[in-house]
């Protein structure tokens, strides 16, 4: 992050300010004004050796396929923006970048729950296939967002999303009835309902006290939940299937990305290729070499699903996909977008 203090509040000022304009200061880019420095948000810390290492990764492509004319001024861990606040804060012009995982923008933009589907893929290998920037999905998620303003630029998909619980394995749908599943996202919160639990929404930073204290009976998430927020000191068993998904992207406005030069545009799509390439890489890396084994010897029993077993899990959440369309509102969009990850 950069070692100047600015507060949420008076960049969120600053950012009504020139929503008017549509623009912040270094959107005429920069073959107009020399050298731009770009506000850069996440939510994410440094600390998240998985993911930050791809946010990392883009910003040092984005300033080296520009010749350094491209920089970015980060303020990660939710400084500028906190996690929910950072899409609105893009489209008022407080940042010019934003990294975001796809769980927290889905329910408004409902095109990208695509890549969050239980069983929309049978192994990790096709859905990172499946969102290459230079891939067919890729350009119809931007077809879709292109109307609201917004523009995808790259972005890594995450291992997969198990059931993680305290007091007892999920192996059938109805192991999980009427357990409390903490969830992050919209589809997320669907699958629970259609395996018969009950979701709860909550911040990850509050999931350690809630399964200590029995508010909760298990999560919904990534591996990387487990292992940075050390969860495995107290879930003890890990359901291992494709519940869901997130992706955690790189996003701009649209306009403002139309009003940069072309070899400005050129470095943007540069830098998305290399979160997607490079960063997810070292994440699924970091996943099968530390935060798996670490799981492992925190006394976490992973249980593999029987052929039978997954063939249960999928029939159950099947209503999920309708919900989805529903959401999207364009049979025919949802149906291709599925389509296209089933054969990436």
């Amino acid at each position: 992050m950069s070692g100047r203090e600015v507060s949420r509040r008076s960049v969120l000022a600053a950012g009504l300010g020139l929503a008017g304009w549509g623009l912040t200061g270094c959107a005429a880019g920069p073959a107009a004004t020399g050298p731009a420095e770009l506000t850069t948000a996440t939510y994410i810390p440094a600390s998240y050796d998985d993911l930050y290492p791809g946010v990392q990764t883009f910003m040092d492509t984005l300033a080296q396929r520009s010749d350094g004319q491209l920089t970015c001024d980060m303020f990660d861990s939710g400084t500028l923006l906190g996690a929910e606040q950072l899409l609105p804060g893009l489209l008022l012009g407080v940042a010019d970048l934003m990294f975001q995982t796809s769980s927290y923008v889905s329910s408004s933009y409902p095109i990208l729950g695509a890549m969050e589907l239980p069983f929309g893929a049978e192994d990790f290998a096709r859905q990172r296939r499946a969102i290459d920037p230079d891939g067919p999905l890729f350009a119809l998620v931007n077809s879709q967002l292109a109307p609201v303003g917004v523009r995808l630029l790259g972005g890594m998909p995450t291992t997969f999303e198990y059931l993680w619980t305290v007091d007892r394995p999920i192996r059938r749908p109805e192991d999980l009835r009427g357990m409390r599943i903490r969830v992050a996202g919209e589809i997320e919160g669907e699958t629970v309902k259609a395996l018969g639990g009950a979701p709860v929404s909550m911040g990850s930073a509050e999931v350690f006290e809630a399964l200590e204290r029995g508010t909760i009976d298990g999560m919904m998430s990534y591996v990387g939940t487990v292992v940075s927020r050390d969860l495995q000191e107290i879930i003890r068993f890990g359901t291992a299937a494709h519940f869901g998904a997130y992706t955690v992207d790189a996003y701009c406005r649209a306009d403002w990305y139309a009003e940069q030069s072309p070899g400005a545009r050129a470095a943007l799509d540069d830098a998305g290729r290399a979160i997607f390439r490079d960063g997810t890489e070292v994440m699924a890396r970091v996943h099968e070499d530390e935060y798996f084994p670490a799981v492992v010897e925190g006394g976490v029993e992973l249980i593999e699903p029987t052929e039978a077993e997954l063939a249960a899990f999928r029939a159950a959440v099947e209503p999920v996909y309708g919900r989805w369309q529903e959401l999207l509102g364009d049979p025919a969009v949802a149906d291709r977008a599925v389509a296209l990850i089933e054969n990436a």
